[in-house]
């Protein structure tokens, strides 16, 4: 996979293993809470984290800060338009 399927300030991290946790989490049915637990890594929670967001409805965000690498052409609702996109081509399926 290359970085460009996914948004810039999401490149450090690996596509397929975003895939697999959305798989775990959309599909098998595994909460954030259980998907957190077996992580095995700081990255690996990080991805969990980034599939859970796409859960959460847009008016929540509004009055949220985020801490973005790229804080002067941060796009959240964007970056996290174009994985749900990407991750629903994926695996297939609509992420609700």
């Amino acid at each position: 996979m290359t970085a460009r399927h996914i948004p810039k300030c999401m490149e450090n991290y690996d596509f397929n293993e975003i895939a697999f946790f959305a798989k775990k989490h959309y599909i098998e049915g595994c909460n954030t809470i259980e998907l957190m637990g077996a992580a095995k890594t700081g990255r690996e929670r990080e991805e969990i984290a980034l599939v859970s967001l796409l859960q959460v409805e847009n008016d929540k965000f509004r009055d949220i800060q985020l801490f973005c690498k790229h804080p002067e052409q941060c796009k959240f609702m964007d970056c996290r338009d174009r994985l749900r996109n990407r991750l629903e081509e994926e695996i297939g399926t609509p992420l609700h």
